[in-house]
């Protein structure tokens, strides 16, 4: 039993159930993974299981001194993440440097959190930003189509006030989708189909938890 598992975006489908329904899923690649340290209350503060995802590109000569030290005897590992996980958590005294981890743990049904990458998009303005109207499209208006407008306070107090939406970077943050169904679980493909969408483009990395 584990907590969770790395997995990478393949892409969006749908499927087909027994009722006629369409359902919209996402493909994860979900590991292989392997267990690369646990980590306890009493030498590290707080308990947890780090895992690193395989792949077959990675090279030990890529790798540092100290990285090299860590993931030593472990082969093709890379993206190192952590899963918290509480202290009576059942099966941790099972678990141990270099297990191999699948989607096996996982069934039809179950719910998971898949936390990953949004679509960076560089910098916005307001109206893709924070959907903002625009100003009118007449009546003497130049080039201000898709200005924001007024960020003033009047006299008081007297400057912008923090949190105002305005233009900026777009995208490219830390994503959580919650609470999603798990349509298929083939750990012989290391496939995962999930109900709905994730965040992240094709190819990014997502970290896959288990609703407990």
């Amino acid at each position: 039993m584990f907590p969770g598992i790395i997995g990478k975006k393949i892409g969006m489908t749908q499927l087909f159930q027994e009722s006629g329904e369409t359902v919209a899923v996402t493909a994860i690649q979900a590991g292989p993974s392997v267990v690369t340290q646990i980590k306890s209350r009493d030498r590290d503060g707080y308990d947890a299981i780090q895992m690193g995802f395989i792949e077959n590109a990675v090279k030990q000569s890529q790798l540092s001194s100290p990285e090299e030290g860590h993931l030593r005897g472990l082969e093709n590992v890379c993206y190192l993440r952590e899963f918290r996980i509480d202290p009576d958590f059942i099966g941790i005294s099972s678990v141990k440097r270099g297990d191999k981890v699948d989607v096996g743990f996982l069934k039809r049904g179950d719910l998971v959190n898949v936390t990953g990458f949004s679509k960076g998009r560089g910098f916005a303005g307001v109206v893709k930003r924070h959907h903002f109207a625009g100003g009118p499209k007449t009546h003497g208006q130049t080039d201000r189509h898709r200005a924001p407008g007024s960020i003033g306070a009047t006299t008081f107090p007297g400057r912008v006030l923090k949190g105002k939406r305005m233009a900026g970077h777009m995208g490219n943050r830390k994503v959580t989708a919650r609470n999603l169904e798990v349509i298929q679980a083939d750990p012989e493909r290391k496939l995962l189909l999930v109900k709905g969408a994730i965040p992240g483009a094709n190819g990014g990395l997502l970290v896959i938890e288990k609703v407990r």
